[in-house]
């Protein structure tokens, strides 16, 4: 298959909405990071997004809507914290997990009774949304488990030759996938983290946000997830990660007596002077946002460096930089060093 990179125009758009419409797989920006946009409601569609990521069937997919008006038949019924939630971030990086309409295939959901729901405010995938008319499903358009692409490059990199149209649209605003919730129970409870924090949902409902055990700990193999990035090692360089915690000087001493030519450190800006191996840097250390932005394309980076072993500095774990830390546990598959 001929995969087509192409600019945000009139043409591309109206060929990504015929192709989505046609049952097959686009990758498109958002402002999270791109996704692998196929029909919800088409099995077929749904079929061959799991296939172009090698993506297990049990991880469920977030349904990408352009008005509230969508929401009729992907959602049983929007419950009331919900309302709350989409009225002061959406448009945006939030993904609400509510119980599942009849029109979303279960392929979408994995199976379960519940679905996961975003209104993206990326420009280009609005209208390809509202153009198109279809509510799609969309992952984060990598290879599974590898980590995700904020760029149509990146993008081409794992997905040429397996889908027929990429549209670029630069780089993605956050950087990391949109913060999921669920408001299943009476108390929300994030299922992954973002940029849209904790606190920032607490001062809108009014009333305590739970943050899942999954976010900072691992899942275990037969446990049934409701959103994608709780279960499997995510977001890794070919690399072996190792967090190590500590203070910088710390840091520097453990990573200089135990590397090799094939050694690299992930740092945040500036740290790098402390070290004897080659480094990479993401971000400033009281930037979560930045790092938030950079994380993805640093672990990339390592990848093209040949990197075979990556000390990581370890991230905050509040506000946006719980987000940041998630990804990266995930990318270490947990090995963290306590210094």
């Amino acid at each position: 298959m001929e995969t087509k990179l192409l600019k945000p125009n009139e043409e591309s758009i109206r060929l990504a909405c015929k192709l989505l419409k046609q049952g097959e797989v686009v990758g498109v920006p958002t402002e999270t990071v791109y996704g692998l946009a196929g029909d919800a409601t088409k099995p077929e569609a749904i079929k061959k997004i799991y296939q172009a990521k090698g993506r297990p069937a049990d991880n469920p997919l977030i349904v990408h809507i352009s008005n509230t008006n969508m929401l009729d038949g992907i959602v049983k019924f929007v419950p009331e914290d919900a309302k709350i939630l989409m009225q002061n971030f959406w448009p945006g990086p939030l993904t609400i997990i509510m119980p599942k309409g009849d029109r979303v295939c279960d392929a979408t959901c994995a199976g379960l009774d519940s679905v996961g729901v975003r209104m993206p405010s990326n420009k280009i995938a609005h209208e390809i949304i509202e153009k198109s008319g279809i509510a799609f499903a969309a992952p984060s358009a990598n290879t599974s488990g590898k980590p995700s692409p904020t760029n149509a490059g990146d993008v081409f990199a794992d997905m040429n030759g397996k889908i027929p149209l990429i549209i670029d649209g630069g780089d993605s605003d956050a950087g990391v996938e949109s913060t999921v919730v669920s408001v299943l129970q009476n108390t929300p409870i994030i299922l992954r983290p973002g940029v849209i924090t904790k606190e920032m949902m607490e001062s809108v409902l009014n009333k305590p946000v739970q943050i899942a055990r999954a976010i900072t700990e691992e899942v275990k193999s037969d446990e049934k997830v409701l959103s994608p990035g709780m279960k499997y090692k995510h977001y890794a360089p070919n690399a072996e990660v190792v967090i190590l915690k500590g203070t910088i000087d710390k840091f520097a001493k453990y990573v200089n007596k135990h590397s090799d030519d094939d050694t690299f450190a992930l740092v945040f800006d500036g740290e790098e002077k402390f070290l004897n191996v080659k480094a990479i840097t993401f971000g400033h250390h009281e930037n979560a946002n930045e790092q938030a932005h950079k994380l993805f394309s640093a672990l990339r980076e390592l990848d093209k460096l040949h990197a075979k072993k990556v000390y990581a500095r370890c991230p905050d774990t509040t506000g946006v930089a719980l987000a940041v830390y998630n990804r990266l546990i995930r990318s270490a598959g947990f090995k963290i060093i306590e210094l």
